[in-house]
């Protein structure tokens, strides 16, 4: 199993703090650190100092960092054009020497697009989006060079475009589809997707998700095992008790619901919950590290986790 760190920076949080993060996920040994797509705090907090951008914080990091991969998840496709994010994830890619991902979704949150004046489609219309988005940014790194991509959707239209610039992978930066729709969603991962991602639901429901996922595969004709099938669980994980209802406090989350729901406990408690994940089908598991300023956590994650399964 592939351990990743997963951060919320929308809920508060400068560039140092995801730089300080981002490096103690590479000491650590971690396979990658991650970032949602946000511009508006959720919950109780106050979300200063304000939040981030995704790809001029994933820029900053390809050239700070040396090993781990960088990605989103992930990306609402209301909040940028295909075209210029094309560009936007290929140009990081080649700044980090070939270790950017792209996960892309519908987007959710309307208070954000209303707090910052991005339209928010109906759920259909954004799905429509999505759909054209992928075919297009795909679209556009498979173009030969020397040659013209092409397209006319209902939402975006290209032409004549040079498709430029490549990205430094050979096929493209790897694309993550998530979600719990039962009939789109599995679809349109069988259709683009390298990875599949189911964050914060049980394992029951992770295992007929995976199904419908390898159904739409087989359907399209494609092997269900060229997709890496991944889940998201909120951390919550330390050497004794005091520890871990100190960081859960911290998170403003109870314990008891964590251990139920999330990967709460001691590490060998949290190993077990792992375990069980990775009996269910998980290959690739994102620790979603909720306080920034606990290192220490990413630090003995690493430790505990790595190489363990």
């Amino acid at each position: 199993m592939d351990f990743r760190i997963f951060t919320e920076p929308q809920q508060g949080a400068t560039y140092s703090d995801l730089l300080a993060a981002a490096l103690m996920t590479e000491e650590s040994g971690f396979d990658a650190f991650f970032r949602s797509d946000h511009w508006l705090t959720m919950g109780d907090s106050d979300g200063l100092p304000g939040p981030t951008d995704a790809w001029i914080t994933l820029g900053g990091l390809a050239r700070e960092t040396k090993k781990i991969r960088l990605g989103t998840l992930v990306n609402s496709a209301t909040f940028r054009m295909p075209g210029p994010l094309a560009i936007s994830v290929a140009q990081v890619d080649e700044m980090s020497a070939g270790r950017i991902e792209l996960g892309l979704g519908a987007g959710w949150y309307e208070q954000e697009h209303a707090a910052y004046g991005i339209p928010f489609p109906a759920l259909r219309d954004r799905f429509d989006m999505l759909e054209e988005q992928l075919e297009i940014i795909t679209g556009l790194w498979a173009t030969e060079i020397g040659d013209h991509y092409n397209f006319q959707g209902r939402h975006y239209s290209l032409i004549n475009s040079p498709a430029l610039p490549k990205p430094l992978q050979k096929n493209g930066p790897p694309i993550i589809i998530g979600g719990g729709g039962q009939r789109r969603t599995p679809r349109l991962a069988a259709a683009y997707a390298d990875e599949f991602n189911l964050p914060f639901r049980s394992i029951e429901t992770f295992k007929k998700q995976k199904d419908r996922v390898a159904k739409a595969c087989e359907t399209l004709g494609r092997d269900p095992s060229e997709l890496t099938y991944s889940v998201a669980l909120v951390a919550c994980v330390g050497s004794t008790e005091a520890e871990i209802s100190a960081r859960a406090e911290a998170i403003g989350r109870d314990v008891k619901e964590l251990r139920e729901n999330g990967l709460a406990g001691t590490p060998a408690e949290a190993l077990e919950t792992l375990q069980k994940w990775h009996d269910a089908g998980a290959e690739r598991m994102y620790l979603q590290v909720l306080n920034l300023q606990d290192l220490d956590q990413i630090g003995l994650m690493g430790q505990e986790f790595i190489g363990q399964l």
